[in-house]
């Protein structure tokens, strides 16, 4: 039983990866979440199969899961993964009904994210400042996140014919396997251009295999992966940033908010990020709303408490 159970995790992930090209992280995040789960079924009900797993089994699992204290976000995104895994299995033909699909997800408030002012993504940009082949690809990595909000596994899988110069856009194939395009402006235009003519070419000499097209490449001329560009960030982040540590995602968040800061449509934003949803991007209007509030208040002379003359 044990073996059925990780060979269906396997093909599932082998799913994820090729059909609908998701992130490593989200890989990692999912194979980890359902694992947990099949040890939570070895551990509780060994003789229940996946076709016998019911919502009450699945609620069981989430008590366990409160009983350890975990967050509700963690909670809601491990229903997310077993949603996924189970209509798999329902394509698949293994299992007639999805019993994740009955169960809820914990409620939560909801965290705004958090952004980085203008000022700061300006010294996180200029932050590479070496003409080695490395500085010049992680200045266009870090220009290219900021100019498109694209995700870190987006710009991962890059090819260099998904790039129009001419345009300044490049097509993304985003969750779902759906392509949308996105723009770029004169400033990852240059970073690109100076990437392509003196660094790429030095680092695709180090590799083994033929060029393979993909837009960035590690130190050995391989395709950069995730996780290097998430050090790459760290890299130039710098000590000054207090308990806040920036992400790739909080360039993402950061491309989102200055835009609606500057005037952009709830609608064009939408479509610049991939978001099926608009609801996904009016997370947004709250942190723009919240710095148009902080604003005011330091601008406005009458917007603090009114002092009292003594009389």
């Amino acid at each position: 039983m044990s073996d059925n159970r990780y060979a269906w995790i396997d093909a599932f992930v082998l799913d994820l990866q090729h059909r609908r090209r998701a992130s490593e992280h989200t890989l990692r995040a999912y194979a980890r979440d359902i694992v947990q789960f099949a040890q939570f079924l070895e551990g509780h009900f060994p003789q229940i199969g996946w076709a016998d797993v019911q919502p009450a089994t699945i609620r069981a699992f989430l008590a366990e899961l409160h009983r350890l204290a975990m967050s509700p976000r963690s909670v809601e995104r491990k229903i997310a993964a077993l949603r996924a895994f189970f209509k798999y299995l329902q394509a698949q033909g293994v299992i007639k009904h999805n019993p994740a699909q009955a169960v809820g997800t914990p409620r939560h408030d909801q965290q705004l994210p958090r952004v980085l002012s203008q000022g700061e993504v300006e010294r996180l940009l200029t932050a590479p400042t070496g003409d080695d082949p490395l500085s010049v690809r992680d200045r266009a990595v870090l220009e290219l996140l900021y100019a498109t909000g694209m995700r870190v596994g987006e710009l991962t899988n890059l090819r260099l014919q998904d790039i129009d110069f001419a345009q300044h856009t490049i097509r993304v194939m985003g969750k779902g396997n759906k392509m949308r395009l996105v723009l770029f402006g004169r400033a990852a235009h240059e970073a690109l251009g100076e990437y392509l003519q003196r660094a790429r070419p030095v680092l695709l000499a180090k590799s083994k295999t033929p060029d393979e097209g993909w837009l960035f490449l590690n130190g050995r001329g391989t395709r950069l992966t995730d996780r290097s560009v998430r050090r790459i960030v760290d890299r130039y982040v710098g000590a000054g940033s207090g308990d806040f540590k920036p992400s790739p995602h909080s360039l993402r968040h950061s491309f989102a908010t200055h835009l609606l800061d500057s005037g952009a449509d709830l609608r064009t934003v939408q479509e610049l990020l991939g978001h099926a949803q608009l609801t996904t991007t009016q997370i947004y209007t709250h942190v723009s709303r919240e710095r148009l509030k902080e604003v005011y208040r330091k601008a406005h002379p009458r917007a603090s408490e009114r002092k009292t003359s003594g009389e």
